[in-house]
């Protein structure tokens, strides 16, 4: 049930966001009267799902669904009609409009995807305000993977500094820790200031650890018990919370879980918090080095700050994080193709996309991560390459610049190329999400 939650929600995201990128491509078409033949969603080799014709458009849904397109007539496209440009331009179609007007036909699916997310960002701040986790309220510090250790971090540690920057949002910690330069963290340490900086294979360690490589500390506490819990078993309750073992201090998620891995098959005494009692445990850490317990997340012991926006207020807020995750994204890109960050490993495709979706369905993480695919697809669109956006826009404002229009011709064989190597990465991509289940 959960798998089918998350494939709908994918599916109503990326229907919602191809629906409106390609009316950008569709508005301007008819703006400009040019004649568009068809408008769908999903592509429909051989056949559609559905289709009705309303004058001279075709309206339908494809069966292949990885994207949609608006056949404007007179345009080398994804439909490859060659036989309509061996005819003569007809005024109607799109190779005989003036280049201003196609470069605009171009560009304007992904000026609505960008418009889309600010839109969506903006009404999410009006509605739901803004929750973030200011780094100077991890009071226990962070708590860090092997990743992070080989870089000099330590559990405990408390972030001061990012890339010479006062760190104010721990969500944004990471991500500019990976994306921006000099890629610093300055943090204090039993009262002094250490600064560690990253280097490309330390960022390959990050990319690809199963979990976030730096996080906020938290206790280690009880909240539930698994089904079958040794926990349970040997008398630990609800609300617990360790803070010895064999009468070592260890208080922290952290600690609690490294002496459960070093010790397996051994028997530790636990000495609990448990209401305002202290009680000693004797269990037997199992094989697995697993209590059988869900603990509480830093989310229940650390303060958040939430921010309420008004409606006109809310506007600038949304464009200023499309703006911002524009910018992420395309340092995103920079990484993957840097191979020594070994980032194109995390490439992912519609596999990816739907682990993201919770399992339950969440309207706030739907709308949030709509925003986010749609920033994505206008960034990935406007890369100048032959069968994107970007790369029908380039041959125009080449045109534009130099005078003289590229021919058929070598239209045609720039789309095929560009095809050919947007179907090498979605290969990529599916064989990332391929590999990594069976890891």
């Amino acid at each position: 049930m959960e798998l089918a939650v998350r494939i709908g929600q994918l599916v109503l995201s990326l229907s919602l966001l191809v629906i409106c990128h390609e009316f950008g491509h569709f508005i301007t078409a008819k703006i400009f009267k040019c004649r568009v033949e068809k408008f769908y969603l999903f592509f429909n080799p051989w056949f559609s799902i559905f289709k009705i014709k309303r004058g001279e458009t075709e309206y339908g849904i494809g069966w292949l669904p990885l994207g949609g397109y608006v056949k404007i007539a007179g345009m080398i496209d994804e439909s490859m009609d060659l036989e309509q440009m061996k005819k003569d331009p007809q005024p109607w179609e799109f190779r005989s409009k003036p280049a201003w007007q196609r470069l605009i036909i171009m560009v304007a699916g992904v000026v609505v995807n960008v418009l889309l997310a600010m839109l969506i960002y903006a009404m999410m701040a009006f509605n739901y305000g803004s929750d973030y986790l200011p780094v100077e309220n991890l009071k226990y510090g962070i708590q860090v993977d092997s990743a992070a250790y080989e870089l000099g971090l330590r559990n405990g540690d408390k972030i001061l500094e990012v890339n010479e920057q006062p760190a104010d949002n721990f969500s944004n910690v990471l991500i500019d820790l990976l994306l921006k330069d000099p890629r610093t963290i300055t943090v204090e340490r039993d009262g002094e200031r250490k600064t560690f900086t990253l280097n490309d294979s330390t960022i390959a360690k990050m990319l690809n650890a199963e979990s976030p490589c730096i996080m906020p500390r938290f206790p280690f506490q009880i909240g539930d018990f698994a089904e079958e819990s040794t926990a349970d078993d040997a008398g630990f309750q609800k609300n617990d919370k360790i803070v010895a073992v064999d009468s070592m201090e260890c208080q922290f998620y952290d600690q609690v879980r490294d002496i459960l891995a070093k010790n397996k098959g051994k028997t530790s005494v636990f000495t609990v918090v448990r209401d305002k009692d202290t009680l000693d445990i004797e269990f037997a850490i199992p094989e697995t080095g697993k209590m059988g317990v869900y603990t509480y997340s830093y989310q229940d012991f650390l303060e958040y700050k939430h921010i309420d926006y008004g409606f006109f207020e809310s506007f600038p807020v949304g464009i200023s994080k499309g703006v911002d995750k524009i910018k992420e994204y395309c340092r995103q890109w920079k990484l993957i193709f840097n191979p020594d960050t070994q980032a194109y490993k995390s490439v992912g495709s519609f596999i990816s996309m739907t682990k993201i979706f919770p399992g339950t369905w969440d309207w706030h993480a739907f709308w949030n991560l709509t925003a986010l695919f749609s920033i994505m697809l206008a960034v990935i669109n406007i890369i100048p390459i032959p069968g994107l956006d970007g790369g029908h826009a380039l041959f125009t404002l080449i045109e534009m610049i130099t005078g003289r229009k590229p021919s058929e011709k070598f239209l045609e064989v720039a789309q095929t190329i560009g095809m050919i190597f947007l179907i090498l990465i979605m290969l990529l991509a599916f064989g990332n999400d391929i590999i990594k289940l069976f890891k």
